[in-house]
């Protein structure tokens, strides 16, 4: 038998949420309920702080590394974190 549960969610957490369910062709719900099976299954809720890069800093990073790694003459150093934001954005 189903039911209704009634949760309270950020509106952008959701639009977001619903998206990348979207992109994986399934519905949020599906998402919701494999993770409450999940959290049933095993007793245990976890959650990571682990910062994660946006991919387009990621993309940067990486065409950054190329372009030193094959010329290092060249390359752009930062001796700040100032500064290597500015090199990157």
């Amino acid at each position: 038998m189903k039911t209704i549960l009634n949760i309270k969610v950020d509106k952008s957490e959701k639009e977001i949420a619903k998206k990348i369910a979207a992109e994986l062709g399934l519905p949020l719900s599906t998402i919701i309920n494999a993770h409450l099976r999940e959290f049933i299954r095993t007793r245990e809720f976890s959650v990571s702080l682990d910062p994660v890069i946006k991919p387009s800093v990621e993309k940067e990073l990486l065409k950054r590394s190329r372009q030193y790694h094959a010329n290092k003459r060249f390359a752009q150093r930062a001796h700040s974190v100032s500064q290597a934001r500015k090199i990157l954005l």
